[in-house]
């Protein structure tokens, strides 16, 4: 709350992050929220007449425009109040009451430097001014110093022991430090001298939740709207704790219904855009959020909020403008330099992506998933030793994030190093023993490693969690083939395709796998069907699935068998190269095979299928993974 006279309570500022409570500072009034002043209908003005202090010689236009200056502040006019305001500081500036006026009037425009100016001009004339140094004290709690507001709060209560709104708003800026009994303490001494103080009710509501005492905080809430049924801010207080136990019909009811009371409570909108959102109503998100910008122009958490929709609706242009947009209301503001980071890099900007996640890393240089990002981004450069320290410097400040620890699993298991890539899975696994996709990739390591028996228990944990999973069960077929139980993995590999018909290495694995058994059932037709997907896939260059030397033994066109093991030594050959050119031994003979490509007649069978039979050995089939960068 922020005061206007000694006496006077002017219900004031809640602000929210994004489904945070709102809390109300208190000077003499309703105070401010930790972010930001609330909407003009929350405040209540006092009567004009004048105490002690205040009297002094005026004329009738000098109190004329102070009646006025009060009026527009009532209804949330500012911008009139001010110019009332001035025109009686320039009559008589150093009337105290007016200064105080003043003061409050600059921290509804968020000009929280004038408001310590104008309340510090009042103090000069009257040291002994309590309600200054409690409407000081929100403009630096809003400026971000707590602990000066903290100081100026008890200055006022030590001034003025029965300040109870300074008690009230004192509460509100210990729980900003974390310091929630001293908090509580505070609330409660402020209703120890007026217990139809609805603001602190709010407040203790407000602490009651953050420990988890969710009965006693709706009690609270409950108590500041049965002695005011107008005060929205208790009304978005309870629809947060509904949105926080998950029922969202009756979050959605309370938010309409402070909004309702105050239309201008930017707060109210955001978090109702919240709401819209969980229940997939994203118009109507937007529209909630676009409503909050109407009311705060400068509300950098309703552009970041709108910009995540955009994002997610994959409208990069829009999103990347209000995250801008957002930086531009808060220059501190570290999420959106992030998100945006991850918007600019799905449209292709990566360098200014990559000045993103580095601005995000300057304001907070432990950010994991910023950390993470530049990972990716080096990732996909290839330069794999920056990309995987910053995996590891995002590992190192968190213990929640999986992302980072999948993504360095997949350069140790490229790298070899298959027991790292197997602890970095297990870790994921603890974060989330749910985790369907990590289980698939640590089984597909142990395969790799040999460790059959475990790979085949995970993707078994893995399909478990998720049935619908098609990949775990045809890695959990492959690795049932390789330990010979042909049975199970014929079962597991119809059961891939009854996920997903559409499956080219399940249906030849499977095809092979039946002829094994010698199981010829519907023989012809999965043997035409696997012809089509060998000439689909070659036609768009892809790997047939079909391996050589499987070919040879299948009844498919022979001149068909021929070019995939063509293509097989060819990519072998070509593999090789690369291996022999980072050791510097490369052949001209070599050369000339690789890049001007032989004629199928010149080539020695025996030739072909002896290298085809290597590649098979040192390149056996891949296993289906789920790996992906966060």
């Amino acid at each position: 709350m922020l005061s206007l006279r000694s006496d006077a309570r002017h219900l004031a500022a809640p602000v929210v992050r994004g489904g945070d409570d709102v809390w109300l500072g208190v000077s003499g009034g309703a105070g401010p929220a930790p972010e930001g002043p609330a909407p003009a209908a929350a405040f209540l003005l006092p009567p004009v007449s004048l105490d002690a202090r205040a009297k002094q010689l005026v004329g009738v236009n000098e109190e004329d425009h102070l009646i006025l200056a009060h009026q527009s502040y009532k209804s949330g006019k500012y911008s009139q109040a001010l110019e009332h305001g001035n025109a009686v500081y320039e009559k008589n500036p150093r009337r105290t009451d007016n200064l105080l006026l003043l003061g409050a009037i600059y921290f509804q425009l968020r000009d929280y430097d004038l408001c310590i100016a104008k309340n510090e001009e009042a103090l000069a004339i009257d040291p002994q001014f309590a309600e200054c140094y409690g409407n000081m004290a929100n403009a630096w709690k809003e400026k971000g110093d707590i602990d000066l507001a903290i100081r100026f709060y008890l200055t006022a209560i030590q001034l003025r022991p029965n300040f109870c709104d300074a008690w009230s708003n004192l509460a509100s800026a210990y729980t900003r430090k974390g310091r929630l009994n001293e908090a509580a303490q505070c609330c409660k001494q402020a209703l120890l001298l007026n217990p139809r103080l609805v603001d602190a009710h709010s407040n203790l509501g407000n602490l009651m939740k953050a420990q988890g005492l969710v009965q006693e905080a709706y009690a609270c809430y409950l108590e500041a709207i049965r002695i005011d049924p107008h005060f929205a801010i208790a009304w978005s207080n309870l629809a947060g704790l509904f949105m926080e136990v998950g029922d969202l019909n009756k979050a959605m009811q309370y938010y309409k219904e402070a909004v309702k009371l105050k239309p201008s409570f930017a707060d109210a909108h955001l978090n109702q855009g919240n709401v819209y959102k969980a229940m997939g109503m994203l118009q109507e998100a937007v529209s909630c959020y676009q409503r909050a910008l109407q009311a705060r122009p400068d509300y950098a958490m309703a552009y970041g909020n709108l910009a995540t929709i955009y994002y997610e609706q994959r409208q990069l242009d829009m999103a990347i403008h209000c995250y801008n947009q957002a930086i531009l209301c808060d220059s501190r503001f570290v999420e959106a330099y992030n998100n945006m980071g991850n918007a600019l890099k799905d449209a292709g900007r990566v360098e200014e992506a990559i000045n993103c996640f580095q601005s995000c890393l300057v304001l907070q240089a432990n950010h994991p998933q910023a950390l993470t990002n530049l990972g990716n981004i080096y990732m996909e450069w290839n330069m794999i030793s920056t990309a995987a320290s910053f995996y590891k410097a995002a590992i190192a400040v968190t213990s929640g994030l999986s992302s980072p620890l999948n993504n360095l699993a997949v350069i140790y298991k490229q790298q070899g190093s298959y027991a790292d890539a197997i602890a970095c899975y297990t870790e994921v696994l603890r974060i989330d023993p749910t985790a369907a996709d990590a289980l698939v990739n640590r089984g597909n390591t142990f395969k790799e490693f040999g460790r059959v028996a475990e790979a085949i228990q995970d993707y078994i944990q893995a399909v478990t969690i998720r049935p619908n999973m098609a990949e775990a069960h045809a890695n959990l077929a492959s690795a049932y083939k390789d330990s010979g139980h042909q049975e199970a993995a014929i079962a597991s590999y119809k059961q891939a395709l009854c996920l997903r018909p559409d499956f080219p290495e399940v249906t030849c694995n499977l095809l092979h796998t039946l002829q094994s058994v010698c199981d010829w059932e519907n023989r012809d037709t999965m043997f035409r069907e696997v012809e089509e997907i060998i000439r689909r896939q070659i036609k768009m260059s892809l790997l047939p699935s079909v391996q050589p030397f499987h070919a040879i033994a299948y009844p498919i066109d022979p001149l068909l068998a021929l070019e995939i093991r063509y293509i097989y030594i060819y990519i072998l050959l070509a593999l090789t190269a690369l291996l022999f050119a980072s050791s510097v031994i490369f052949s001209a003979s070599l050369f000339t095979l690789i890049f001007f490509p032989w004629q199928p007649q010149i080539c020695d069978p025996v030739f072909i299928n002896c290298f085809s039979l290597w590649f098979a050995t040192i390149c056996p089939p891949t296993p289906f993974t789920s790996e992906g960068r966060g």
